[in-house]
């Protein structure tokens, strides 16, 4: 019987990976230096970038840092999540899959629908504090616009912020939840048992890859 326990498939590279944790790194430091912005009890979170004016300059480079990181992952990372009729299923079937009743879960290619949501969902808020966020840049960009179109980008610009955090959120819970998930993106690889178990179409078609490769 084949040891799925110790034979491995490539998730991630190392760009990959790298790319990913900056993306991380950027979002941490927008997300505390934004929530500083939005109430004066949270003020003292701006010390994360060097107190309120460091702030106020680095907060929109990090953000422009972040979306041409993402972006890169994005291209990566597209052709795999497309919605397909089995990831439609798969999320008619959410309660099972919170159940973990695998044997009436339809197999899942790299994504599975609730991650290929959550995907589209990422693009869609970073696309949303790009442009907010540009209209609103004081230094180089607000001259530009009405002082109402700047009020309601910088209204709109804490909404996108908020859902982006709570999204984040649900990515990081799921993460944790499927163990095994964190260490595809810190070593790159995955056992064979949790590519069966989790993602059952892609272990299919990675083992033929790398065994041609082979």
């Amino acid at each position: 019987m084949t040891d799925t326990t110790r034979k491995t498939l490539q998730r991630y590279t190392y760009f990959q990976r790298v790319n990913h944790w900056l993306i991380a790194f950027c979002f941490i430091l927008l997300a505390l230096s934004g929530l500083a912005f939005f109430h004066p009890s949270l003020y003292w979170l701006a010390n994360i970038l060097g107190g309120g004016t460091w702030s106020r300059i680095l907060h929109p480079f990090i953000g422009v840092v972040m979306f041409i990181a993402f972006f890169i992952f994005v291209i990566g990372q597209l052709r795999h999540n497309w919605l397909t009729a089995a990831d439609r299923l798969w999320l008619r079937r959410l309660p099972k899959v919170l159940g973990q009743q695998h044997d009436q879960i339809p197999e899942s290619g790299k994504y599975n629908g609730g991650q290929k949501l959550l995907f589209f969902a990422f693009i869609l808020l970073m696309i949303g504090l790009l442009v907010t966020g540009i209209i609103a840049w004081r230094a180089y960009f607000s001259a530009s616009f009405s002082l109402d179109t700047i009020r309601w980008s910088l209204l709109l610009h804490a909404l996108f912020g908020f859902l982006m955090i709570c999204a984040i959120i649900i990515h990081v819970y799921a993460g944790i939840w499927v163990k095994g998930s964190v260490r595809a993106m810190t070593r790159g690889r995955v056992s064979y048992g949790w590519a069966w178990k989790n993602h059952r179409a892609w272990f299919r078609k990675a083992v033929r890859e790398q065994e041609g490769r082979g």
